[in-house]
């Protein structure tokens, strides 16, 4: 029965990976959509994105109630980091689990510098955004002021005698 709740959360590692590596390749679209303007699947992307953290954090339940039934076993406090669990575990699960750690820590690192580069370059296009809105204004007619001349000068009519 032992071997079966260490293969199991061995399973569960493996899957976590799975899906924190087609997270990062969606992260990476992203950023390709954005690079290359090509908005209008965002929020497509974004939809795609959300499908993947759902299976993640349905996925971490199952996780934490195999690591809890282990670390039981191990005489392990309550909530182990999978790091602990390593350490404790006997051959050869103390091995993998120690690889599933580094191979996670390393996936999520990832995760996190591409998602930090992607709300820079969305942060970044929304200010060039504004500031091409602000340059674009349209020109303004003037007010009257006091002596009946427009107060706005820069939009003043000329007239140009041909004859010159």
């Amino acid at each position: 029965m032992g071997d079966v709740d260490y293969q199991h959360l061995s399973t569960l590692l493996w899957r976590e990976q799975e899906l924190l590596d087609l997270l990062l390749f969606k992260a990476e679209e992203k950023q390709y959509l954005i690079l290359t303007g090509k908005t209008r699947w965002l929020p497509r992307i974004a939809h795609e994105i959300e499908v993947v953290l759902d299976q993640l954090r349905t996925l971490e339940v199952e996780r934490a109630a195999a690591t809890e039934a282990i670390a039981g076993r191990l005489g392990l406090g309550h909530n182990p980091s999978l790091r602990q669990l390593a350490e404790a575990a006997p051959a050869p699960w103390n091995d993998l689990y120690a690889k599933h750690h580094e191979a996670l820590l390393v996936l999520v690192t990832g995760l996190r510098g591409l998602s930090e580069t992607n709300r820079d370059l969305i942060e970044g296009g929304l200010a060039a955004i504004g500031d091409a809105l602000n340059s674009v204004r349209a020109p303004s007619a003037g007010t009257y002021g006091a002596t009946g001349r427009t107060d706005d000068r820069a939009h003043r009519a000329v007239t140009l005698d041909g004859a010159l």
